[in-house]
Parts: structure tokens; sequence; C-alpha cells
């Protein structure tokens, strides 16, 4: 007979999941311990061990549970109602939203993944290009030209997470500029270029 699922199975994972991602984050992938991450999340090492069988497990699961939160933050964000840069604006503020509880998730996934399996790295790609498409189908919107160059808007929209991805090592709340501002920035640096700030 399986074994049923305790009612809180779903909460005791995230709780695990966040402790983990905090230990990633602050000893990398390869010195943090499964040791380290039960006694970060006050349980004992069976019952990691019960949830998850294997580090690698756990990165995987920490990037994926990232990738499915972000993508569903860039879906409500998204506003297809607006004219192009408006939109673009919206997704921008989407991400950031994202990344405010999400950094160490976010560290994981830019840094962890080496050691997965193909099939797994795969699985978090496939989902990486979907969240990728959205922010390119808007820039082609705003520029026509860029589905007809020869490098093809791919590289106009990974500069663009370029800018966002390394946000987490610099950006401060209490720091005089918000979210919100810096999401405006974003969109004015990136579609204006630097000689448009004031």
């Amino acid at each position: 007979m399986a074994r049923t699922r305790a009612a809180d199975f779903d909460e005791k994972r995230r709780s695990i999941l966040d402790s983990a991602a905090a230990v990633f984050a602050k000893l990398g992938m390869e010195r943090a311990s499964m040791a380290q991450i039960a006694q970060e999340n006050n349980v004992s090492k069976a019952l990691l061990y019960h949830y998850y069988p294997s580090k690698d497990l756990l990165i995987f699961d920490i990037g994926l549970t990232h990738l499915v939160e972000l993508e569903a933050a860039i879906i409500e964000a998204d506003r297809p109602d607006l004219e192009p840069r408006a939109r673009l604006r919206h997704l921008i503020g989407g991400v950031l939203e994202n990344y405010r509880t999400a950094s160490n998730f976010h560290q994981v996934l830019l840094n962890g993944t080496g050691s997965l399996t193909d099939a797994q790295r795969l699985e978090l790609r496939e989902m990486e290009r979907r969240i990728v498409k959205a922010f390119s189908d808007v820039l082609v919107d705003i520029n026509p030209a860029l589905a007809k160059s020869s490098a093809g808007v791919t590289p106009v929209t990974m500069s663009l997470f370029g800018i966002l991805n390394w946000v987490y090592t610099w950006f401060r709340p209490s720091g005089a500029l918000s979210r919100e501002g810096y999401a405006d920035m974003v969109t004015a640096l990136f579609l204006d270029g630097a000689s448009a700030m004031k």
C-alpha cells in the first residue's frame, strides 16, 4: 500500500526548500551539506532525506520552483492590452517583484545546476525559454527589425535579463531607488539608452 501524504507535506517541503536555498546561497552548492540544511530547517536528517533523497534533487526543485513562480509572476504582470513599451515595463516590474523574495532561489538557479542530469537541465531550460519568449515577443513588437536581424532577438532579450538577473547583488530595499523606480529606469535605459537618463 502506498504511503499517504501528510496534510502539511507541501508546507514542510517549501520550508525545506527555503532553508536549503539559504544555505546554498551562503555556502555554495559544493560546500553546503544535507546536515547543514537539516539544521537550518530544524528538522532531522532523516526527515530531510524523506523529502529529498539527494542534494541534487533539492537543487533541481529549488530551480524548478523558482521558475514556476517567476513565470506565474510574469503572466500576472503582463498587460497585452497596453502598447508594447508599457507592456515591457509591466513585465520587467513582474520580474523585479518576484526577485524581491526569491534571491536565494535565484542564486541557486544561476549557479547550482551544473550537477543536475541532462533531463533536469533540459526541463529547466524549457521553462527559461518560455519566460525569455514572453519578453522577446514584446521586444519584436517594439522593434520588428529585431525579428529580421541576422543575430535575431535572443541576444537583445538575454541582454535585458543580464540587467535583471544580477540585481540581487546590489539592490537594497532601504536605498533611494524603489523596485518600481528601478523598473522604470531599466525600461528607459534599455529602450532609449544612457543618453536618455536624467
